[in-house]
């Protein structure tokens, strides 16, 4: 159901994707619910919404890959 990929850095900023694909018989509240679990606890948030012919919604999360740099003190 999700996959994740991450794409090469760009303008300083390097971003972590997911791909969900969410059923038609999945209600708008349902949906709204999925997506903000993802928010509130996994830190996403909404890159593109697409609903296809099938009805079948095809969501891309995307958050901010944070690279911690070392630090080396001289001391």
């Amino acid at each position: 159901m999700a996959r994740i990929q991450r794409r090469p850095p760009g303008r300083g900023v390097e971003w972590e994707f997911e791909t969900l694909v969410l059923p038609k018989d999945f209600s708008r509240n349902v949906v709204t619910r999925v997506l903000v679990e993802r928010a509130e606890h996994g830190g996403w948030e909404l890159d593109r919404l697409r609903i296809g012919n099938d009805g079948k919604r095809r969501v891309v999360l995307r958050r901010k890959i944070i690279r911690q740099r070392l630090t080396l003190f001289a001391g």
